[in-house]
């Protein structure tokens, strides 16, 4: 019997989307799988992948990924055209995809993406049907991590 390796869970991690957690709330989570192109699958392993400004649009029944960044590498082929930013489908089961348009189209939800990882040898993006925050909510999440911070000091100046 073969002892798989310890895993770190960060270190699989290509690009994070941080400012989706502050904008927006995160009410369920979806991993979907990304119809990528030779030349992108080396970008991302060279880690030159930017999903910050990107978002997910629902249309003809699939979901696509709009306003992501793949950096192409200098040694790429030279036959192939890289467009950095074209739009790439994203692969997910139906039956996830009639919830991402119920909950987009009646409720007024929107499809964030969140970060891009591996898996096993998968390039998955982590996508968030989330509701935008207001100008309070921001403030209050604010708060809240300050007092963590402060409460984490006073506990570890108390120890001494």
């Amino acid at each position: 019997m073969t002892k798989k390796k310890a895993h770190k869970p960060g270190s699989a991690t290509i690009a994070l989307n941080k400012r989706a957690r502050h904008e927006y709330f995160i009410e369920e989570e979806f991993e979907a799988g990304l119809s990528l192109q030779g030349w992108e699958v080396k970008s991302l392993r060279a880690g030159k992948a930017n999903i910050s400004d990107s978002y997910i649009l629902l249309r003809d029944g699939e979901a696509y990924l709009f306003g992501s960044t793949f950096q192409p590498l200098a040694v790429a082929s030279t036959h192939v055209v890289c467009d950095p930013t074209r739009s790439r489908k994203l692969l997910l089961k139906q039956r996830e995809l009639d919830s991402l348009y119920g909950r987009v189209n009646r409720e007024g939800f929107t499809v964030v993406a969140l970060s891009m990882y591996w898996k096993n040898a998968w390039a998955k993006l982590k996508i968030g049907v989330a509701r935008g925050k207001k100008e309070h909510d921001k403030r209050d999440d604010v708060k809240e991590r300050e007092w963590k911070m402060d409460k984490a000091r006073i506990m570890k100046n108390s120890k001494r």
